[in-house]
Parts: C-alpha cells; sequence; structure tokens
C-alpha cells in the first residue's frame, strides 16, 4: 500500500462556529527517515498544545501528498442535523485527496460512498499518522476561524473557548444571547429552553462556505 488517506473533524461538540473536516493523503514511498521523524510528533491534536498545533501545521502541508478542508457552517448543521454533516464533511474531504489505490482511513465513523478502500478506525488520530494529521490541520484551522470570528463578533469571546461549552461561554450566551451566524441555535434552545435564547439576537456575520480557505494552501497539495 502506498498512499494512505486520512480525515478527522474538529468542532462536533461546540455550541458555536463550524464544523471543519480535514483529510491529508500520504505517500508512503516518500517518507523518509526525517519525515518519518516529523509524522512521530503527530498525536491527537486534542493532545497538543495550541503552540504545538500551529508549528506542525505547516510541517504536515509540506509531508502531504494532497490536504483538503473543508467547513460546514452552523446555520447548515441546525438544518441538516450534527452526525449527517458531520460524516458529508468527512466524505468530501477524503474524497478531495483519494487516489487510485489508496486506502481510506476516517476516525470513529465509517464513510459511505467514497468509491475506495475504507475503514473507521476507532481512536484512530492516536494510531494513524494521516488521521492524527488531518485531526491537527481541522483543529487548527478551526481555532484561527473562531479567533477572527472573535475580532468581528466581541463579546462571547470565541478566542478564549473557540465556541466549546465552558462557564464563560455559556455565560456569555445567557448575557448576550446567541449569534446566529455563529452557534447552534438548536443546542442553545436546548441548553436554556426556559429563557427562549434562540430567539434573543439577530442574524449576524455571513456564515462560511463549503471550503475554508482561511490559509492559502500551496498549489501543489491541492490537485
Amino acid at each position: 500500500m502506498r498512499f494512505v488517506a486520512g480525515a478527522d473533524e474538529a468542532g462536533r461538540g461546540c455550541l458555536a462556529g463550524p464544523l471543519v473536516a480535514a483529510a491529508v493523503l500520504l505517500d508512503l514511498q516518500r517518507v523518509g527517515p526525517a519525515q518519518a521523524r516529523a509524522l512521530g510528533m503527530l498525536n491527537d491534536s486534542k493532545q497538543q498544545t495550541p503552540e504545538g498545533r500551529a508549528a506542525l501545521y505547516p510541517v504536515i502541508l509540506s509531508l502531504a501528498a494532497r490536504v483538503s478542508i473543508v467547513s460546514r457552517c452552523a446555520p447548515g448543521i441546525d438544518a441538516r442535523g450534527l452526525h449527517k454533516t458531520n460524516l458529508a464533511a468527512l466524505r468530501d474531504a477524503l474524497a478531495q485527496v483519494a487516489c487510485d489505490g489508496c486506502i481510506c482511513l476516517s476516525d470513529g465513523f465509517r464513510v459511505a460512498g467514497l468509491g475506495h478502500e475504507q475503514r473507521a478506525v476507532i481512536g484512530g488520530d492516536a494510531k494513524s499518522a494521516a488521521i492524527a494529521a488531518a485531526s491537527v490541520l481541522a483543529k487548527e484551522t478551526r481555532d484561527r476561524y473562531m479567533r477572527r470570528a472573535d475580532a468581528a463578533h466581541p463579546g462571547w469571546e470565541f478566542a478564549q473557548h473557540v465556541g466549546y461549552s465552558t462557564p464563560e461561554h455559556r455565560d456569555a450566551i445567557e448575557r448576550l444571547g446567541v449569534s446566529h451566524a455563529r452557534h447552534h441555535v438548536r443546542i442553545a434552545i436546548r441548553l436554556w429552553p426556559q429563557q427562549g435564547i434562540g430567539r434573543r439576537r439577530g442574524s449576524h456575520g455571513i456564515c462560511g462556505g463549503l471550503v475554508l480557505l482561511l490559509l492559502l494552501l500551496p498549489r501543489f497539495l491541492l490537485v
């Protein structure tokens, strides 16, 4: 097996922000001792410090044969449902990097309809270098997006909690309501049904597109 593609997501458990899925294709014939040492630094992105993820980001881009990053915005997740949205994002990311003869690995969930051999790997971000690389790209890309959202929508402190359900984030929602372009409104309503939070604020900002182009990726990684 020469080509291995791995995919993972970030943001599935958040109250706010997009779900970001990334996929990485590794060409094992291009992995020498130096590349193997770099891949050895990878692990589940949640186990990395923010500084560690930022340092690994360009390393992964330089090692990968192909990279894909896709995003699903909060209103789209509310409309379609989290699980379906997650599987579709993983499938789209893998489809953009897969090649003939590759095996496609995904963290935890089997992805149907790819047209390539596919396996779900439980705990894959700690077992597969390709999945771990995708995990770092997805998490770091999403965190950068949330820092930009914080600048555009002050008050919710998105840069601090990046959308996760921290006490500070929940307190901000109780004080300010939700930003409909950033928060998962159905989740907020379930958490605070008595306060009608989902109806307290108007829509803010522009919904993210299918492909999250926060960074200019080298062209050769996307072909």
